[in-house]
């Protein structure tokens, strides 16, 4: 990584992302990223998600990836480098998490569900979770960030893929 090159975000659903991230506690650096990483254009250093920008193939991953360190312990995401790892639960997690974070953002859920992704199953997850069948929620209730609906209901508060707290563990 090069720290003495400062990028700017271009794309606004860039933008958009590295604002959300920031009000709930994610810190984002818009930098050159000078070695491989794991998904193009995001290196995950020590809790810090830098993006270069000229070499994101997909906005959305940003999303993804961020929803990873927001169901870890923060212990283990200021120890993370480059790649978020991909325990089971924690990636059934993070992809419930991008969804919301997608629509609480107002971009629409294919932004993050990109043809690309998901080893072919993007348009299934999308279609899922158009149809309600929301995956990750069962983790996300766990860790305290979200209710399915009828725990929200019980309640009294709003279900998945409205969320309680963005952020495990903060």
């Amino acid at each position: 990584m090069e720290n003495d090159r400062h990028v700017t975000a271009i794309d606004p659903v860039v933008e958009r992302m590295v604002a959300f991230l920031g009000t709930i506690g994610l810190p984002v650096s818009l930098d050159r990223i000078g070695e491989r990483t794991v998904v193009p254009g995001i290196l995950i250093d020590r809790g810090v998600i830098v993006v270069d920008e000229s070499q994101l193939a997909y906005p959305g991953d940003l999303l993804h990836e961020a929803g990873h360190l927001a169901v870890m312990p923060a212990a283990r995401r200021g120890q993370i480098h480059c790649d978020a790892g991909n325990e089971p639960a924690e990636e059934m997690a993070a992809i419930g998490w991008s969804y919301a974070a997608a629509l609480h953002i107002g971009l629409h859920p294919a932004v993050v569900f990109h043809e690309a992704g998901y080893r072919g199953g993007s348009q299934s997850l999308l279609e899922n979770f158009a149809a309600g069948r929301y995956l990750g929620v069962p983790m996300l209730q766990w860790l305290g960030l979200a209710e399915d609906l009828r725990t929200a209901t019980a309640n009294g508060r709003r279900p998945y893929p409205e969320m309680l707290r963005w952020v495990a563990d903060r």
